[in-house]
């Protein structure tokens, strides 16, 4: 039997540190019609571009290129700094603002709910948006959008 110090590192080795190739499919847009609320816009959702989390792997430059290619003007965040940080996009807002995208960030926890003040500041926001015609997007974690 060896000594404890003569472990190799590679048995420390974490599934999340193991390189994996990013996802090639192009980034999926549900576009989710307003009529029913008398908007003749619709809203976008998808998961969170550059992802890197249990078994997605998206690249961050691809999805944003895609995001903008398609015409996305404004994009509400909803996921704290926290969760940026787990999912592996921590810049993922500075990165849209080089991209000239504009982002409603509104961090709310996973789970968790926003205040009345937080929930009218983003419907407020979200109606401008779609007054004015902007290609409005809404993002989350993988989560149901798949």
């Amino acid at each position: 039997m060896k000594p404890p110090s003569s472990v190799q590192t590679s048995e420390f080795d974490s599934s999340d540190e193991e390189p994996i190739e990013d996802e090639q499919t192009p980034i999926q847009i549900s576009w989710l019609p307003l009529s029913r609320v008398n908007c003749s816009q619709f809203l976008g959702l998808c998961a969170l571009p550059g992802c890197k989390f249990k078994g997605v792997r998206r690249n961050i430059q691809k999805d944003t290129e895609e995001l903008k290619s398609y015409g996305i003007q404004d994009i509400f965040v909803f996921c704290t700094r926290g969760e940026l940080s787990k999912y592996r996009v921590p810049n993922l807002v500075g990165l849209y603002h080089q991209y000239g995208i504009i982002t409603h960030h509104h961090p709310i926890p996973d789970g968790g709910t926003p205040d009345i003040a937080s929930c009218c500041d983003i419907m407020e926001e979200l109606e401008i948006c779609l007054k004015n015609n902007r290609k409005t997007l809404m993002q989350a974690f993988k989560g149901v959008l798949q």
